[in-house]
């Protein structure tokens, strides 16, 4: 079995991953700063509730946009699990190029949503992960990530207008009952969710027509969710892709370490 490990800017998500399949998913808090010790206590309490052991850990795979945090996490991986775990980024076969003006600041999340989603989805595809940022990113047929879109996540919006505005309140991100709102609370769900679904809808429209070659649209991320059976323009919805991408991107690193 080997552990997943996505530390993103909200949230660190952990996946326990055997024979391909993802037996147990957990969430902590990226914002709470933690120690070694601390990361390595929750690693063993998910592992147990899991039904695994940490003899069970064959390795552990981490992709992060969060360096702070790091130090912290790996130390925890090395002293719990006696394992060195792998890092996305420099030096690892991802099995995709980035072919973007530097390669450097693309997110490890997006390479690897980029590789599950070309090979388990079989060619080129627009990758919408939708999260505390909403990224938008094209794998071509020939593997090459060649586009980069950054736009505000949903919750980032919701906060902005709460933290820079003298009235207006938190909200809970959800799908409004209805566009006519007429109180604050649903004004705002309402702002939030079409103005997110126009403008997902619109660059995926403006990225067919620029490309002129067709493709797989997978969203993934926790308000992707929102959107299923709301659009036409989303293709797959696949929750785990990170996960599934670095699981891809464990195995092909491991066959070329016994080459």
């Amino acid at each position: 079995m080997i552990v997943a490990v996505d530390i993103g800017n909200t949230n660190i998500v952990l996946g326990f991953i055997e024979d391909d399949e993802i037996h147990g998913r957990y969430r902590i808090s990226t914002k709470a700063p933690r120690t070694g010790d601390e990361y390595g206590l929750l690693l063993v309490q998910f592992l147990a509730m899991s039904g695994y052991k940490p003899e069970d850990v064959e390795g552990v795979i981490i992709c992060s946009v969060v360096p702070q945090v790091m130090h912290s996490f790996r130390a925890s991986i090395i002293n719990f699990f006696n394992i060195n775990p792998m890092i996305v980024g420099p030096g690892i076969k991802t099995g995709v190029n980035v072919r973007v003006d530097d390669p450097r600041t693309l997110g490890s999340d997006c390479i690897v949503n980029c590789v599950g989603a070309y090979y388990l989805y079989h060619g080129a595809c627009l990758v919408i992960d939708m999260g505390t940022a909403t990224t938008f990113n094209y794998i071509d047929e020939d593997a090459n990530i060649r586009m980069a879109v950054i736009a505000p996540g949903m919750q980032t919006s919701a906060h902005a207008l709460a933290g820079d505005t003298a009235q207006l309140p938190n909200v809970e991100i959800a799908e409004p009952a209805t566009v006519m709102a007429t109180n604050t609370v649903a004004s705002i769900q309402a702002g939030l969710y079409y103005t997110a679904l126009g403008g997902l809808e619109k660059t995926v429209e403006m990225c067919r027509q620029e490309t002129g070659a067709p493709f797989t649209v997978v969203a993934t991320g926790g308000f992707a969710s929102l959107f299923k059976g709301k659009t036409d323009a989303i293709d797959v919805f696949d929750p785990d892709l990170i996960f599934r991408g670095m699981n891809l991107i464990y195995k092909r690193q491991m066959q070329r370490g016994r080459r």
